[in-house]
């Protein structure tokens, strides 16, 4: 019975590692539909590890390790094959000049940092009611996000946003560059990000969260699936307003 309560929580870990390898193989096969399938199980298992490991009194060492390792799969690796993928049609000719390898391994910068990140937040003992930096589950939804949306057909939105007939190469070049440049720094930024982790119940000291909540469903209401890497945004912005109440 202690085996199994020590480890149900690691268990649920690695749920999330395998529904992370499913979401990257499909995602390299061009089943991106499977692979948003997968983050979203991913994601719904990475809460539920640490929220498992709490209610059983069974966090460990050993937990913290797996889920960095899971997490550099289903949140470092896919969003980093999400970019090649965009960047691919692009080839090795960067502004009129060739380069030695195509544009697209660039794109794994993401997964470089994404790393990192992991690395850091493991060794950082500041992290309990906010982040340090984007965390890489919601930079996966950020980037995997516009991929998913570039790549499933028009979509309703408000007439004064239409963008019924988007596509990756319309983007450009260049704002994929600059996105995966500020996608990889952001992950290791010193700003501060909000969790939703409740140091108290007073209403006061949850002001960034309610903001967050109530701005993501509203975005979320008005522009529908395109509205999820909106979100993101959103919450880089709003965690940027609230940096001095972050503590």
């Amino acid at each position: 019975m202690n085996f199994i309560k020590n480890n149900l929580a690691n268990a649920i870990t690695l749920g999330n590692l395998f529904s992370g390898c499913v979401g990257a193989v499909h995602l390299i096969l061009g089943d991106y539909q499977t692979t948003a399938i997968c983050i979203i199980l991913s994601l719904v298992l990475d809460f539920f590890d640490g929220f498992v490991a709490r209610a059983l009194k069974a966090n460990s060492n050993l937990g913290t390790q797996l889920d960095s390792l899971a997490d550099m799969v289903s949140f470092g690796f896919i969003p980093g094959l999400a970019m090649f993928k965009m960047l691919e049609p692009f080839g090795n000719e960067v502004f009129g000049l060739q380069l030695p390898v195509e544009i697209k391994y660039f794109g794994f910068l993401i997964t470089l940092f994404s790393c990192l990140r992991l690395a850091i937040f493991n060794l950082d003992e500041e992290q309990k009611y906010y982040f340090k930096g984007l965390n890489t589950p919601s930079n996966t939804i950020l980037i995997f996000g516009i991929y998913y949306i570039s790549q499933s057909g028009p979509h309703q939105v408000p007439q004064f946003f239409n963008i019924s007939n988007f596509n990756i190469l319309q983007i450009g070049l260049f704002p994929l560059i600059i996105l995966t440049i500020i996608s990889s720094w952001i992950l290791i930024s010193p700003i501060k990000m909000i969790a939703m982790k409740f140091k108290s119940m007073k209403l006061q000291d949850n002001y960034p969260k309610l903001a967050l909540l109530i701005g993501s469903i509203l975005i979320l209401a008005i522009f529908k699936i395109v509205g999820i890497p909106m979100v993101i945004l959103y919450y880089i912005f709003i965690s940027i307003i609230f940096q001095k109440q972050l503590k």
